[in-house]
């Protein structure tokens, strides 16, 4: 499979990051996040992506906010 890295940074990516050598490549950053027991930036809104809390307890918490 080939990786489309400049089309998911200018589409979806919002990592912010700014030294993240995953950026834009997808199958590796969901595959870093899920060994280290996290979510990628992708899942979060943009201010609860910037504190880079990607804890899955965070992203609970982030949701049940966003959901009231």
């Amino acid at each position: 499979m080939e990786c489309k890295k400049e089309s998911n940074l200018s589409k979806r990516c919002n990592c912010s990051y700014p030294v993240c050598e995953r950026k834009g490549m997808c199958c590796d950053c969901i595959a870093y996040h899920r060994r280290s027991g996290e979510l990628p930036a992708c899942y979060f809104p943009e201010e609860a992506e910037r504190t880079y809390d990607r804890s899955i307890e965070h992203f609970i918490e982030v949701y049940k906010r966003n959901n009231k």
